[in-house]
């Protein structure tokens, strides 16, 4: 169990699920290093956190920056000694198939949802090492977990952060390492990461694009609180892979049963509920 009273530091704080994690880790006692992308976000949420008598620093972070994410690590360690938890939470969103995202977007994309994840802990890993208990916690997704049409370049970083992750944790448990790892599948969770969404340059139908958002919108019935505090009692229970959502749990069981074939039974489903809102 990792205690909750030291720091984490939390990349995506701006908005969506980081925004969550953020608010609710600072009310069980945690000070924060928030980083993001989005100045004018992360100040909104420091905001929100000055009454709650928690020492907060932000940080404008681009993960697809190595350099960057290791001043990160170095900063946020300088400023907060007690450091023992690290949320790499910050992930984009690419629509296309394959045929309609070139190698340049694919990249982008990788650089920022996988490469992100990994820089950030290796960045982080010798300080959590030096703590006597600590816990990083790795973002993938449901699309870690089964691989949608139309997410070749998405559900391929999250398989890869879902492997590294497993990997890693099994390497820590091996050396007796203070370090404890849990990988996040979220499902459908209300944040503006499809609205945020790049298109690929091949994508032409804009009316496609606005579907596929309507059609995500519509269907992420989890809060980012409920993920934010789904992912802290995973943190609290060691857990070593956290699903969050229905939908996630029934995805995960579906691909179980069906590992080759769950797609056809997904694809009937949202035939059905595209129908049933039309």
């Amino acid at each position: 169990m990792t205690a909750l009273h030291g720091a984490a530091a939390v990349t995506g704080a701006a908005g969506g699920i980081g925004r969550a994690l953020a608010l609710e880790l600072a009310g069980r006692g945690c000070d924060l290093a928030l980083a993001d992308r989005d100045e004018a976000g992360l100040a909104s949420v420091a905001a929100e956190l000055a009454s709650r008598g928690r020492k907060v620093t932000t940080h404008r972070l681009d993960v697809s920056d190595p350099p960057a994410i290791a001043q990160f690590a170095d900063a946020a360690a300088a400023a907060h000694p007690s450091l023992n938890i690290v949320i790499n939470n910050a992930g984009v969103a690419l629509f296309g198939g394959f045929h309609e995202i070139d190698q340049a977007e694919m990249e982008w994309l990788f650089n920022i949802n996988f490469w992100g994840v990994v820089h950030g802990t290796r960045a982080f890993l010798p300080h959590l090492s030096r703590q006597r208990e600590a816990h990083i916690v790795n973002l993938s997704s449901i699309f870690g977990i089964i691989a949608p049409p139309g997410q070749s370049a998405y559900a391929a970083a999250k398989f890869a952060v879902r492997g590294f992750s497993e990997s890693l944790r099994h390497e820590l448990a091996m050396a007796n390492s203070p370090v404890k790892l849990s990988v996040v599948h979220p499902g459908g969770v209300a944040t503006a990461i499809a609205r945020n969404a790049r298109a690929g340059h091949g994508m032409t139908d804009n009316a496609r694009r606005v579907q596929a958002i309507e059609r995500f919108e519509r269907l992420a019935k989890t809060s980012p609180r409920d993920a934010a505090l789904r992912i802290i009692a995973g943190i609290e229970r060691n857990e070593p892979r956290i699903l969050i959502g229905g939908d996630a749990r029934f995805m995960d069981l579906l691909q179980r049963f069906m590992p080759g074939t769950y797609w056809k039974v997904m694809a009937k489903r949202l035939e059905k509920a595209a129908a049933k809102d039309a």
